[in-house]
């Protein structure tokens, strides 16, 4: 698949800055098929959406104050992002690293947390030592197309957050709300979870000519057995995300319930376990827009082009889509 045909305008003002209270009143997208035009709704009508048999499977994974300002031995500063513990310490993203040098203190205000950098793994990425904890000194890492401070960061967290594991928020989950959850089961739909680390790669737009040479990244994940049984059993499977969608269908991939997944979802992946996705919607050239490409067929790009006409907010803090997958 040519990365081209992931390409689409997005003009700034359609990049929301900020989320919309409450959490949903975002707008949803209502695909409707091939031939048919979509609906225009808010989340707060997913239970209007659903019914007996369905279950709605969300990513429970909390965003760890992962973001660090830290000072160099010579005083200049470096902004680290822990991305996820490895060989001993953390990998980490440190900017600029072009004179970080292994074995120098990087140290927050304070000394509250100290980093060692220990070994480059190219591209800014490091493994590095950690003494102290990060959680004191750090701060939730907005994605970088996010120009404005949240004035609560609990709103860069869904309200089903459990373990602080994510380097960045599954943000379909951002629109969720414990009564619409519940209004959700009283029409006959259950609620499911899984856990998938969200990586900073996430936002890594497709450099390569073809999407299939992009290296994908890598991310833990962990699937109870009883979303897993729920899902086997259900009338349709509903995710919430594309975290949600490669959690549930690496599971079906590999038969492996939990562990580190590479599932790299393009153009002619054979979907054994979703049915519907309630996404947000997507950075151009993305490997996000790769699995709605995949989810959908081409008929995203319609979609996303009545959500910009029709004055949709785009990315993290953005509407939604809810789409059926392409039979």
């Amino acid at each position: 698949m040519d990365t081209s045909e992931l390409d689409y305008d997005l003009p700034d003002e359609a990049i929301a800055q900020r989320p919309v209270e409450p959490r949903d009143a975002a707008r949803l997208l209502v695909d409707r098929g091939p031939g048919r035009a979509p609906e225009h709704r808010r989340v707060a009508d997913l239970a209007e959406l659903v019914g007996p048999g369905d279950v709605i499977v969300v990513n429970d994974s909390r965003v760890r104050r992962a973001r660090l300002l830290l000072a160099r031995p010579t005083g200049g500063q470096v902004e680290v992002l822990l991305l996820e513990p490895r060989d001993g310490g953390w990998e980490a993203l440190i900017r600029p690293s072009r004179r970080v040098r292994p074995g120098e203190a990087l140290v927050a205000a304070h000394g509250a947390v100290t980093l060692t950098p220990r070994r480059p793994l190219g591209g800014g990425h490091w493994i590095v030592g950690v003494a102290g904890d990060p959680e004191q000194a750090g701060t939730v890492p907005l994605p970088p197309y996010i120009h404005e401070p949240l004035a609560d960061p609990e709103r860069y967290q869904t309200v089903f957050a459990r373990r602080a594991v994510s380097a960045a928020a599954p943000t379909a989950g951002l629109h969720l709300t414990v009564a619409l959850l519940e209004r959700c089961q009283a029409r006959g739909a259950a609620v499911a979870s899984v856990e998938l680390a969200v990586g900073a790669d996430t936002f890594r737009p497709v450099t390569e000519a073809r999407v299939e040479d992009h290296p994908i990244h890598s991310e833990s994940f962990d699937v109870p057995d009883a979303t897993i049984a729920a899902c086997r059993d259900a009338r349709r499977v509903i995710a919430i995300g594309t975290t949600v969608v490669r959690a549930l269908e690496s599971v079906a991939a590999t038969g492996t319930r939990s562990g580190r997944t590479s599932l790299f979802i393009t153009r002619g992946f054979e979907f054994r376990t979703v049915d519907v996705l309630l996404t947000n919607f997507h950075v151009p050239r993305s490997t996000l827009l790769a699995l709605i490409d995949a989810f959908v067929g081409p008929r995203w790009r319609d979609l996303y082009g009545v959500a910009l006409a029709s004055g949709y907010r785009f990315l993290s803090f953005g509407d939604a889509m809810l789409v059926e997958r392409a039979r």
